[in-house]
């Protein structure tokens, strides 16, 4: 892992991941205690933070873009949701500036959205 400050320091970038993950559509209001574990065996890992915020990012995308005719996916209730575009990341990883492209699309996404899209009011602490 690099020398950058969130992904060395594990607080730092278990924070990270935790804001990257609640602020995203269809994600629960707060995190579990099971989403903060989650982000910090993604620490322990060493996985870098560039990798897990373009996850989450493209895992959210591919829900948001779906075709409107098929019936609608139930809301993320975890962090963990998102662990095998992490593992698809990490072995085929995207090109630096992909990463600026993903945020500007769900800008570009949530600003079209008519109504804002509903953000879950549950934290699963399991």
């Amino acid at each position: 892992m690099t020398a950058s400050v969130p992904d060395s320091d594990a607080t730092a970038y278990t924070n990270s991941v935790i804001l990257l993950y609640v602020e995203l559509p269809e994600t629960p209001l707060s995190a579990s205690l099971q989403d903060h574990r989650q982000a910090r065996r993604l620490h322990d890992r060493a996985v870098p933070l560039q990798i897990v915020e373009s996850a989450l990012l493209l895992g959210s995308l591919r829900r948001l873009v779906r075709p409107a005719d098929l019936p609608p996916l139930t809301p993320i209730r975890s962090l963990a949701y998102f662990q095998p575009v992490i593992d698809e990341l990490l072995v085929h990883p995207m090109p630096d500036q992909y990463l600026e492209y993903l945020r500007l699309k769900l800008n570009r996404i949530a600003a079209r959205s008519a109504s804002p899209v509903q953000k879950n009011t549950f934290s699963d602490d399991r």
